[in-house]
């Protein structure tokens, strides 16, 4: 398998399969719930150049791995033999996470697993919206009719979808949720809600209602059922109770879903919408500016799914929704970000991982953008953050509603058409998005890195870029004399703020210790330099150090050397200190440091030799 490597990486340094409790994905995380979170070895897993990031958030241990995540996952599932069929997430003994962290993982789990296919009918029913807008599409034919139920069957059945997934995050019979699910939007029971008719449970009044694209409901009923579940198979006897249990969850959640929890579940829903709706119209520019500028801060948190069933339920109970609306902008604020850096940077490296970050968040998918390039550089996300809270001041200002759920991204702009065609507010849509992806733009342009890499083209042959980013010291302040003295060589040093070395120009490995704590390089026009991560560190045998890289293999500059645990080094009482030395500098006529900025990021001007 493409990911085989990868995935048995990720399944070590998670602590192996033992220590997973369960694992699902999302657009371009694996989100792991792991039974000791102390075992997992996160430094080691964000120095993967494979990974994006690593994020500790809600309870989950989350890793970052991009738009190919579920080939991952798949690689993974086979890696530690883990089925779909995993057992609910139990809080641990012990753990800390509060009442929010334990909701975010709740609510996580039960819309992760379609939120792809939600987008994707989102996308549909916004390209609908566009046809009809623009006269090419008729309501009448055929062609829109069997287009608009794809895109909307998700929306119209997402009690029966909410139930099996809900069903599965509670640690129930998924179908049995399902049919409960599906109970609330039969055709018998949308036509007596339509017709207004009056029913009765042995005498018992029942009120309908259209629970069609609901969603508090069915994950309380799926709750209740899954409760329900457990106690039945608890008492009942082994050989009956496989079809049992199943129906008396079905017998008794239904009607009483139809009786009591539908309807407190819907008042719930109504008050939780009008609620919004009374704040939003409040200040709608002050609510419009803090969710357009904090959302992306929400995503890195995992926080933002706390915030997904409230969109669910405006648009199920009013119709549209304005937060879908004001996020747009929030994505195109960290896109702009990334192009700023691309059209900045003169690392080649980063230069081409900003390229790719921007083309996905057009689409919607912002962490590639966020944890590769704008948060490492932290004031490219901060300008990204800026845009999107004057985008969202615009969009709240505009009135914009979108009228589907998905993904925010660029077809997000098409959902917010409302039925009557386009309006002002699609345009303030519009505007806004252009005003967070321009101000991102600029300001990273202006200010956004402190100091941009050489390009390839103008690195003379006796240039050194920097190997490690981290803080730049003096070599005779070196805690070590042997390196101080200079008597390996001269150079500087530099105190590591990510546990990667990188190759600092084009040339081959002359020399890779065992214990992979150090490396020696032959670049192409002659100069030895020897890169020893951390002082005394051959003691560590290697433990905590990975090479990606071995004798005689020819590099070019970026190219990933060695990655270390950082964390760990300095744990186990290891100065980090790197000294990056010449190691023929008595070759040469002198050497210059031609950056003397106190801090540095890999792939900059570092040390030239004359």
């Amino acid at each position: 398998m493409k990911y085989e490597e990868l995935a048995q990486e990720i399944v070590r340094r998670v602590g192996g399969r033992e220590n997973i409790q369960s694992l699902v994905h999302c657009a371009t995380r694996l989100r792991f719930r792991l039974i000791d979170d102390t075992k997992a070895d996160a430094e080691a897993l964000k120095a993967n150049p494979e990974i994006i990031m690593v994020v500790e958030s809600g309870g989950q241990f989350q890793v970052v791995v991009g738009n190919h995540v579920h080939d991952v996952w798949l690689a993974v599932q086979q890696a530690a033999g883990l089925s779909d069929d995993v057992p609910p997430a139990e809080e641990k003994k012990g753990s800390s996470a509060g009442l929010l962290a334990r909701f975010i993982d709740v609510v996580s789990g039960i819309f992760t697993p379609f939120i792809g296919v939600m987008a994707a009918c989102g996308i549909l029913k916004g390209l609908l919206a566009i046809g009809l807008a623009c006269g090419l599409m008729n309501p009448a034919q055929g062609t829109y009719r069997i287009l608009y139920a794809a895109g909307d069957a998700l929306f119209y059945f997402l009690p029966m979808i909410l139930g099996y997934t809900a069903g599965k995050k509670f640690g129930g019979n998924p179908f049995v949720t399902l049919v409960i699910g599906g109970a609330l939007v039969h055709p018998l029971m949308i036509e007596a809600f339509t017709s207004g008719s009056t029913e009765t449970f042995f005498a018992i009044p029942v009120v309908f209602i259209n629970y069609t694209s609901s969603v508090i409901p069915i994950i309380c009923a799926a709750a209740f059922s899954c409760w329900l579940e457990r106690l039945c198979n608890r008492v009942m006897p082994s050989a009956v109770k496989n079809f049992l249990t199943p129906l008396v969850c079905i017998a008794i959640t239904v009607p009483l879903t139809f009786l009591a929890i539908g309807p407190l579940a819907t008042g719930s829903g109504e008050l939780l919408a009008a609620g919004f709706q009374w704040i939003y119209q409040l200040a709608p520019w002050l609510a419009g500016g803090l969710l357009g500028a904090l959302w992306q801060v929400c995503v890195i948190f995992g926080l933002h799914w706390g915030l997904v069933p409230l969109m669910m339920n405006n648009l199920a109970v009013l119709g549209h929704d304005p937060m879908l609306a004001i996020i747009v902008p929030s994505v195109f604020g960290q896109v702009g970000a990334a192009l700023g850096v691309l059209l900045r940077t003169r690392d080649a490296r980063l230069k081409t991982l900003a390229g790719s970050a921007a083309v996905a968040g057009v689409f919607g998918i912002t962490e590639p953008a966020v944890y590769g390039v704008n948060l490492p550089n932290r004031r490219p996300f901060i300008f990204g953050c800026l845009g999107g809270c004057l985008g969202g001041v615009i969009v709240a200002l505009s009135q914009t509603q979108v009228y589907s759920m998905g993904l925010a991204s660029i077809f997000t702009l098409a959902q917010s058409i409302p039925p009557d065609g386009i309006n002002a507010a699609v345009w303030g849509a519009v505007i806004a998005s252009a005003a967070a992806f321009l101000t991102a733009v600029l300001l990273t342009l202006a200010a956004g890195l402190p100091r941009a890499a050489a390009p390839a083209s103008q690195v003379s042959e006796r240039d050194i870029l920097a190997p490690l980013s981290g803080k730049v010291i003096a070599l005779e302040e070196v805690p070590d004399p042997t390196f101080a003295s200079g008597l390996i060589g001269g150079g500087a040093a530099i105190v590591p703020a990510e546990g990667c070395v990188v190759a600092p120009f084009h040339g081959q490995v002359s020399s890779l210790f065992s214990t992979r704590h150090a490396v020696g390089l032959l670049s192409s026009s002659g100069i030895e330099v020897l890169i020893h991560v951390g002082i005394d560190t051959v003691k560590l045998n290697g433990e905590h150090f990975t090479a990606f890289v071995q004798e005689g293999d020819v590099v070019k500059p970026g190219d990933p050397l060695i990655a270390f645990d950082s964390q760990a080094i300095t744990r186990a009482g290891y100065d980090l200190t790197t000294p990056v030395l010449i190691s023929n500098s008595d070759e040469y006529a002198g050497l210059e440091h031609v950056n003397r900025a106190p801090q540095i990021r890999a792939g900059e001007p570092f040390l030239q030799v004359k």
